[in-house]
């Protein structure tokens, strides 16, 4: 009964551990202007701090665009591969103190991203307060 009992309990667990990936993983940006998907961003982790990079670009217009604003290590790289979210730091249910790429000007700005139920992330550019930016929903790609 004991062996039973604990793999249910191993099951369960494995189960709700699998649901809750939070902001890992990947997910289809979409444009706060337009309101259409424009491409498939893997947010992983390196060194304790958060990424994002650019694997798929869902627009055929601007499948092989380069980040020709971009400056520094960015300029003219081709936004597939790009990484447009670069060292964020966990702060509770927050994740801040990083910046976040925009490919079409080529401008870094202040970013946080907040996971919003299991498959919704709210993701914020601004520039010195957060009041001065803009906010994108981003939905986790299922597999």
């Amino acid at each position: 009964m004991k062996k039973i009992l604990t793999i249910v309990v191993l099951f369960v667990s494995c189960v709700f551990y699998s649901q809750n990936k939070g902001v890992l993983g990947k997910w289809k940006t979409i444009d706060d202007e337009t309101g259409e998907p424009k491409s498939i961003v893997e947010i992983y982790e390196k060194s304790g701090k958060i990424y994002g990079k650019v694997i798929e670009i869902l627009d055929m217009v601007h499948k092989n665009d380069f980040c020709t604003a971009c400056s520094g290590e960015d300029a003219s790289k081709p936004i597939l591969g790009l990484i447009v979210i670069k060292g964020l730091t966990q702060d509770g249910k927050e994740y801040n103190s990083g910046k976040i790429l925009d490919p079409k000007n080529g401008k870094l700005y202040q970013c946080f991203i907040t996971l919003e139920g299991n498959d919704k992330l709210k993701v914020r550019g601004y520039i010195g307060i957060s009041l001065l930016g803009r906010t994108q929903y981003w939905q986790r790609v299922k597999k």
